[in-house]
C-alpha cells in the first residue's frame, strides 16, 4: 500500500508542477520549489498524520516528481502522459534504493529517467500508429 501512495504521489508531484508553471504562469523552478515547501512543511509540522515510512518519503517523492513536472511544454504538455512520467517516477524511487548515489543527485536522475523513458515510449508510439495508418 506504501508503494502504491507514493507512486500516486509522483503523479501528483509531476502534474501539480506543470500545471503551477505554465496555467498560473509561475515559471518552473518557483513551482517546484513553492509547492515542495509546501509539502515538506506539511510533514514537518504533522509527521503523525500517516505512517513514519510515508511521513519520510512522501516530501521526497513530490520533490523528484516536481523535477519532472518542471519539463518545458514544448517538448512535453500532455497531463496524461506528464502523469504517466510522475507514476514511473515513484515506481524508479521505490524500487532503486541507494543505486543512484553519486550520479549527481538520486532525485534527478530517477526524475530524468522517468520523463526520458516516458517522452520515448509516446514517441515509438506515436510512429508506429502513423506506419500502421492511425492518426492521432
Amino acid at each position: 500500500m506504501n508503494t502504491i501512495i507514493l507512486i500516486l504521489v509522483g503523479a501528483l508531484g509531476a502534474i501539480s508542477t506543470f500545471y503551477v508553471s505554465e496555467q498560473l504562469k509561475q515559471g518552473a523552478v518557483r513551482a517546484s520549489a513553492a509547492l515542495s515547501l509546501f509539502v515538506g512543511s506539511f510533514f514537518y509540522f504533522f509527521p503523525e498524520l500517516f505512517n513514519s515510512y510515508l511521513s519520510q518519503h512522501i516530501p521526497l517523492v513530490f520533490i523528484g516528481a516536481s523535477f519532472v513536472g518542471m519539463v518545458s511544454k514544448q517538448v512535453l504538455s500532455n497531463y496524461i502522459l506528464l502523469g504517466i512520467a510522475g507514476c514511473l517516477f515513484g515506481f524508479i524511487y521505490t524500487n532503486s534504493s541507494d543505486f543512484f548515489q553519486g550520479f549527481g543527485g538520486g532525485l534527478g536522475t530517477s526524475a530524468f529517467i522517468a520523463l526520458v523513458a516516458t517522452f520515448g515510449v509516446f514517441k515509438i508510439v506515436s510512429i508506429l500508429y502513423k506506419r500502421v495508418g492511425y492518426e492521432q
